[in-house]
């Protein structure tokens, strides 16, 4: 049983979408302080804003309101993710790329007969009717 996990878990798929749902879930912050850093704030810029005591630089509106862009909650979830990013990568990614290539080292891959090319072929045909091997050709 434990042998089974252990086959599972280190199949590079699982460890993939674990990476991804970690990255997404960073992502998703950067992505909401986007909005709310700069997208909100623009668009607040033609409707009167709410006084919630955010910090950032202000401007004055087209109607005479002032609208502040939370510049430090965009500049917090970008570090957030690096952050995220990684912690993920130096913990799950470079130790099960590491463990893989030691698995590899061990156990060689036996090279599969390789197929010879179109171009090897053709000239093995072109050969091969030089020299008569082919027999006749019917006539139409």
């Amino acid at each position: 049983m434990i042998q089974g996990f252990k086959e599972f878990i280190t199949k590079g798929n699982v460890i993939d979408l674990a990476v991804a749902v970690v990255i997404g879930g960073a992502f998703t912050a950067i992505v909401n302080a986007v909005v709310g850093s700069i997208i909100n704030p623009l668009v607040a810029l033609f409707y009167a804003p709410s006084e919630d005591g955010v910090v950032g630089p202000t401007i004055t509106g087209l109607y005479g309101q002032e609208v502040t862009f939370p510049i430090g909650d965009l500049i917090t979830a970008i570090i957030s993710f690096f952050a995220v990013a990684l912690v993920v990568y130096f913990v799950f990614v470079l130790p099960m790329n590491t463990y893989k290539e030691r698995q590899a080292a061990k156990n060689p891959a036996v090279e599969e007969e390789t197929l010879p090319t179109e171009q090897e072929l053709l000239i093995e045909i072109r050969d091969a009717l030089r020299n008569g091997a082919a027999g006749t050709a019917p006539r139409l």
